[in-house]
Formats: structure tokens, sequence, C-alpha cells
């Protein structure tokens, strides 16, 4: 006897992450991140937020816990904590220390490139960046290796001043797009790099 194919459909469902952890909500709890997670549920999903983490849930959650391993919990929810906070003030403060150096390099004949190193440290996309120098400056831009080893970005032409210009200028849409003003204007430098002289 044939099998008669089933019409029934299946239904798509919908799953719900975290937007701080990254976590299904259920599991926020695990999160080094835990208290931001769980103010970004009670105002996002308020009632996910009583369905998990109401003091009647957790109430329930910790009714077959001693009371040492309720307090041994506590402490190493803080603790992780206390080292996400450290992590993300450190983080901070690297950025606030991060220039952006904008070279004007002279290769030869009057032939300038300019390189934008730096970018990275702002988590800006240094791919869409040169796209961007490339269409604004008509010419070609390109992220390559400096001698460091790091990624700099390095368009032809003597443009300089109009790349601290872009990368400062908040009423320039499509550049804010991409720079989104995270980097302050005490942050880019521009420096001109001298062609090296052959050794005679």
């Amino acid at each position: 006897m044939a099998a008669v194919a089933s019409t029934s459909k299946i239904s798509q469902q919908q799953l719900l992450y975290c937007q701080i952890c990254s976590f299904p909500p259920e599991y926020c709890e695990f999160s080094s991140k835990s208290s931001k997670c769980k103010q970004w549920l009670s105002d996002t999903h308020p009632s996910l937020f009583t369905k998990y983490y109401s003091q009647d849930a957790i109430d329930d959650k910790l009714a077959n816990l001693t009371l040492e391993q309720r307090e041994a919990l506590d402490k190493d929810l803080a603790k992780k904590e206390r080292k996400e906070e450290a992590k993300a003030e450190k983080e901070k403060q690297r950025v606030m220390a991060s220039k952006v150096i904008v070279k004007r390099m002279e290769r030869n004949k009057r032939k300038f490139v300019t390189g934008v190193h730096g970018l990275e440290a702002f988590d800006i996309d240094l791919k869409k960046a040169a796209k961007l120098f490339a269409n604004k400056f008509a010419t070609g831009a390109s992220v390559t290796k400096n001698p460091q080893g790091e990624d700099e970005i390095h368009i032809q032409g003597d443009v300089a001043d109009e790349v601290e210009e872009m990368i400062l200028d908040p009423d320039d849409k499509k550049a804010f797009a991409v720079f989104a003003g995270k980097v302050g204007e005490d942050q880019v430098e521009v420096v001109v790099e001298k062609p090296k002289k052959k050794a005679s």
C-alpha cells in the first residue's frame, strides 16, 4: 500500500536571543552580563522576564539548592560581572588612547599615496572604509599589510586632509554610516612620510 503524503504544513518558529549576551533568555543567568541581560529582557519582553526571573521563578529554581550552594552561585555571578565590567572599562580606555594615523606618502616623481592606519581599533570595517574612499576620490583604495604586519588602507593620491575631514564629518551621511562618529578630533593625526633616499 502506497504511503499517503502528509498535507500538514510545518509551522515556522520564531526564536528569541538576548541582544546583550546572545544566549536564549532562559540561559542569561549563566552569562557574565546577566544583570544587563535581565534589564534588557525586562524592558523588551516583560512577560518572559516574569516567566524566568520573577521572584517566584527564582524561588522555584533555588528550591533544590542548599544555602551554601546559593551563596556560592551568587558569589560566582558577582565575580563574573565584575570581571566583565573591568574588561569593558579596559576596552573603553584602549579605544580612548587609540589614534588614527593618516600618512601622506611621497612615492616618486611627485606621486603620492595616502595611508590610513588605526581604524580597526575603533571597530570600523576597513573594507567598507576603503570602498568609501575609492568612491569619494574616484581612485584606487585597498586594504594592505604595512611593514609591521598590520592592516591599513592605501589610497592613490594626496588626499590626507580630505580623509581626515571625512572621518570626522558628522554631516556626511555616507561617511557617518561607516565611521559612526567613533573617532574624536584629537584621535586623528596627519603625518608626512618622506621617501627614503637611496644610498649612493
